[in-house]
């Protein structure tokens, strides 16, 4: 892994972290990027790479994004991602689940753990046995610890936010709403629209998940996912992927609010300008889908259902924040989110320095 360093998305990154197991067949990367406000925190994602350069981005891409998902939500932690090789429906052992568990108690603390697309709650139950650096597993706590309903009910309100800042009216009866990716965020997601009265459009590369939201919440279902981008709606979802957004698919657009739970939807930072210019409001992604991360926050400190909820009730409020700095600098909302975070992290550093610097003594 040569192009570390001088990989696009490296960003500064203070550590990262490369992992061979020949016996389980684990090859996994974790990327710690910043721990300004504490121990990195970030999901571990199993996916099927077309190379170990495109897993190297997706965990530098991860890891920064989680920096800022974490400062915007008000998070004692900073931005961390793992990601294991591989296809998680041929591949995942409890074996291989065990040796990233190793893999993370490696790094003694600095990075905590949770679920991500292809790994589920069971799955990090198995690596909690190997380390104690994992959440969304505690006992007791909401959905059996799955985070995943809370990043849907985040993205939800954040939606209505962004909803009532474009129509004047936060209502989302007979509005529509084009969902691409219909896995656990997805699915909460379309259930929380369709119950306040949205008519929710939806797809994923997987026609059972489609199909068990049909069937369960009665959307409507794109069956070429490739046009769900298209569709005609007053909001467009990405909760599949990342990279969905680049010059091509933002020409085609049809929606008015980009406002979805996918991690790094923007192909590059320019998409978000592209948006700007085409007069679709984005809705930051590491801003509104922090719903899980705060979850989780939550189920370690230990302080209840609701507290949590009332904390992740103030993602609109952060992102209004966005919305009306981005109209008045008249810069897109995804530069304006930036800064916003990295000014919070900065703020941290002036006052972790002058904390640790000696004061001069006195006679």
């Amino acid at each position: 892994m040569s192009c570390v360093f001088s990989n696009e998305a490296f960003d500064g990154h203070e550590q990262v972290a490369f992992r061979h197991d020949r016996e389980t067949g684990l090859n996994a990367i974790i990327a710690v990027h910043d721990r300004t406000l504490g121990p990195a925190a970030g999901g571990c994602r199993m996916h099927h790479y077309a190379s170990e350069a495109e897993a190297l981005r997706d965990a530098l891409r991860l890891s920064q994004g989680m920096t800022r998902k974490s400062a915007l939500a008000g998070l004692p932690f900073g931005g961390g991602k793992s990601v294991i090789i591989g296809d998680p429906r041929r591949h995942k052992t409890k074996r291989l689940l065990e040796s990233m568990g190793d893999f993370v108690e490696s790094l003694g603390g600095r990075y905590l753990t949770g679920e991500d697309s292809g790994i589920g709650v069971d799955d990090v139950r198995v690596m909690a046995t190997r380390t104690a650096h994992v959440g969304g597993v505690q006992a007791g706590a909401e959905h059996g610890g799955d985070p995943s309903p809370t990043t849907a009910y985040g993205v939800y309100l954040a939606m209505r936010a962004a909803v009532c800042h474009r129509f004047g009216s936060d209502a989302m009866d007979g509005l529509r709403v084009a969902i691409q990716g219909l896995g656990q965020v997805g699915l909460h997601l379309a259930g929380l629209l369709v119950a306040d009265g949205a008519q929710v459009y939806g797809t994923d590369v997987r026609a059972n998940l489609t199909m068990r939201a049909v069937s369960k919440f009665g959307i409507t279902p794109v069956v070429d996912p490739a046009e769900i981008l298209a569709t005609q709606a007053e909001v467009f979802a990405p909760c599949a992927l990342g990279a969905v957004l680049d010059r091509n698919s933002i020409a085609g657009l049809k929606a008015a609010i980009v406002a979805g739970a996918a991690n790094n939807q923007l192909a590059s930072p320019a998409d978000g300008e592209r948006l700007h210019q085409r007069g679709i409001l984005y809705c930051p992604d590491f801003l509104i889908n922090a719903g899980g991360i705060i979850d989780i926050h939550h189920q370690r400190l230990g302080t209840g259902r609701n507290r949590m909820h009332a904390h992740v009730q103030r993602i609109p409020s952060t992102l209004l924040k966005v919305i009306r700095r981005s109209e008045t600098a008249r810069r897109s909302p995804a530069q304006v989110a930036d800064e916003m975070a990295d000014e919070i992290l900065r703020c941290a550093r002036r006052e972790r320095t002058s904390v640790d610097t000696p004061q001069p003594q006195t006679a």
